[in-house]
């Protein structure tokens, strides 16, 4: 066994952007950090690499952002998509908390835009970071730099010791990293397909994972083997539907298909089987994977005519395209009479009204088995165009029990002394299910930001 000479007030594994921030608002602290980055130097970042924006609240114009969005109205959000599986008290004061965000963002080096046209409605409620997640990785990492934080790559935690619920050292391979605190920051286990397959059984072998290949739970199987306390269920998750020519890993977020409420989603069998339009797409976006996922085969297909070119962010892959709905049904191997007859049929139901997709419209089909609620036009004007769906895992939502310090509970519900978690692997005490767009983001710098403070101020006074 290699023992490392330094004992650091701060051991943080997990180089996302939840470990970066507790890396260094425990390092501006006067404490001495080591990050741990599992991932190779070209990978670090872990699913950060891949995000566009966060959720703040704010009470009036805010960087780039505009008009109020405040604890109320956010709250109302995350209350309407989780269905109430939410820590409430836990929730409203990382609400609040995210007001700060930006600012310290911008305040180490990172940089926003306006949002682009066809990126969900969020130009009041999300800032986009310029350049997406990449630009926020270096960044932070620059800055990491500069504050003489120990960052090791291709360092992946593989065992870790307690004592009495207290933290003593990690293990990185044979090498022994010794620690007065520990902040677990390593995310959730999305890319281990044998552990999905454990919780949603053969059909998890359909399903692709978004972000980074190293997130395979490792040390949130051993923080839990080691009595820490379990948040959230092994089949919750953010989901969204992909385009299935995606890649099984890494294809990040150019692969989302973003056009589902502007049109029609069928499955294998030509039916469709949700309501498109039930809410925002912000609100929504994130269900779309589950729903794929309970379809035949796990596969679905968006279809939508030359009326919608032009009013959603395309993805990487283009759609397939025809003149008619019978021609595309044969491209993506639909039946095409099946395909034309549910076609026909919601052409026939679509009810008068003015289509606007700036809001709730209710512009709504009736009469179907599964009516559109908002933006339904008829899918009557070539070429058409489909894009084939699949399953999108972008993190999982089981993880480690925390309180509002960011203190991580153990399993007979005290508080563990001196560990401390952020990011995905906690973020099921916030989500109990479902998304919006953004607020992964949000709970990791928020508790990034707690986590960093509490380890430090802890180090510092032991």
């Amino acid at each position: 066994m290699n023992i490392s000479s330094q004992c650091f007030d701060v051991v943080v594994a997990g180089g996302g952007q939840a470990g970066l921030i507790a890396a260094i608002v425990a390092a501006e602290a006067g404490a001495t950090v080591c990050l741990l980055e599992g991932a190779p130097k070209s990978y670090r970042g872990g699913n950060t690499r891949h995000t566009r924006n966060l959720r703040p609240m704010h009470e009036g114009p805010l960087s780039v952002l505009s008009g109020v969005y405040d604890e109320e109205e956010y709250w109302d959000d995350l209350l309407r998509v989780t269905k109430g599986k939410t820590n409430e008290p836990m929730a409203r004061m990382m609400l609040r908390e995210s007001a700060g965000c930006v600012d310290w963002l911008e305040k180490r080096g990172v940089q926003f835009q306006p949002p682009l046209g066809g990126t969900l409605h969020l130009g009041r409620t999300n800032a986009f970071f310029m350049g997406g997640g990449k630009q926020l990785v270096n960044a932070l990492y620059r800055w990491a730099e500069g504050l003489s934080i120990e960052i090791r790559y291709d360092a992946k935690v593989t065992d870790i010791a307690f004592e009495n619920n207290r933290f003593l050292g990690a293990y990185v391979g044979d090498e022994w990293i010794k620690g007065k605190t520990f902040v677990a920051a390593a995310g959730g286990f999305e890319a281990n397909v044998e552990w999905l397959r454990e919780a949603w059984g053969p059909v998890a072998d359909n399903f692709l994972i978004r972000g980074t290949p190293y997130n395979r739970g490792e040390l949130l199987k051993l923080l839990l083997d080691k009595g820490a306390m379990q948040i959230g269920e092994p089949d919750q998750c953010h989901a969204v539907a992909i385009d299935g020519r995606a890649p099984k890993f890494d294809g990040g977020i150019c692969t989302r298909v973003d056009c589902v409420s502007l049109g029609i989603v069928v499955n294998k069998d030509a039916k469709r089987f949700y309501d498109e339009g039930e809410d925002f797409w912000p609100k929504r976006y994130a269900i779309w994977g589950r729903l794929v996922a309970k379809q035949p085969d796990q596969i679905g297909h968006v279809i939508i005519d030359t009326k919608s070119k032009g009013a959603f962010m395309p993805p990487v892959f283009p759609a397939e395209t025809a003149s008619t709905i019978e021609e595309l049904a044969i491209k993506i191997g639909l039946d095409p009479q099946t395909l034309r007859e549910t076609v026909d049929q919601f052409n026939a139901a679509v009810q008068p009204g003015k289509f606007d997709h700036t809001e709730l419209d209710g512009l709504a089909t009736a009469g179907l088995e599964v009516n559109k609620t908002n933006w339904a036009r008829p899918i009557d004007s070539p070429p058409y165009s489909a894009y084939s769906l699949k399953p999108g895992i972008t993190f999982t939502y089981l993880g480690v029990g925390v309180d509002q310090s960011a203190r991580m509970l153990m399993s007979d519900d005290t508080l563990s002394e001196n560990i401390f978690a952020a990011g995905e692997i906690m973020a099921g005490n916030v989500l109990g299910e479902g998304y919006l767009a953004g607020i992964g983001m949000t709970i990791g710098n928020v508790f990034g930001q707690i986590a960093g403070r509490e380890a430090a101020k802890y180090a510092l006074n032991n």
